[in-house]
């Protein structure tokens, strides 16, 4: 389809990125896991799976836009389902958010773990109804949303990191200096 061939690189960038990042999770995952904390199943669920599931529909959308459908019909259907689903899961991850009791959510956390990529799957959601419409508004809608999942998934990786790295030395993580009672994941 010429309509997506235009987007080829795009989707290659972001699609390597974000496998890329998925393996980099799992090596950061591994070296974390000779300190697990009592609760890290707990925090894991509330923010470091919903990081790797960021990255993943985030390489999905990137092949599924490069899949040579025999109609843009197709592709906007199976990327507005990734949206959909991506939305039934933000619902868990406002759950576990909410349920958690490993740290006390701030305004960025709830920013960047709960509101950004519920807006990115919606728009991925929103973007297939519209193509039909518009198409070229259909695509770079869900090339946004590939992009704000991938960004923050890297945003939510570092933060995770550079908690674990200031808490293992015992420096209160940046984010938190001055902030009494609060404790991070």
């Amino acid at each position: 389809m010429p309509e997506l061939a235009e987007w080829d690189t795009f989707y290659v960038i972001v699609g390597a990125a974000a496998g890329a990042l998925i393996g980099l999770q799992f090596v950061v995952a591994t070296l974390m896991a000779e300190r697990p904390s009592l609760r890290a199943a707990e925090g894991g669920a509330a923010f470091g799976t919903p990081t790797i599931v960021h990255f993943s529909a985030a390489l999905l959308l990137s092949a599924l836009l490069r899949v040579p459908w025999p109609s843009i019909g197709f592709a906007a259907s199976a990327w507005g389902l990734l949206g959909l689903c991506g939305l039934a899961y933000m619902l868990v991850v406002a759950r576990h958010l909410r349920l958690q009791t490993v740290y006390t959510p701030v305004f960025e956390d709830w920013l960047f773990h709960l509101v950004l990529p519920t807006i990115a799957y919606a728009t991925a959601f929103g973007s297939a109804l519209a193509a039909s419409a518009d198409l070229r508004a259909g695509l770079f809608a869900v090339g946004a949303s590939a992009l704000i999942l991938l960004f923050v998934g890297i945003h939510n990786a570092w933060d995770s990191v550079s908690y674990h790295v200031f808490n293992r030395t015992g420096q209160p993580h940046p984010k938190h200096r001055g902030r009494s009672g609060t404790h991070r994941r």
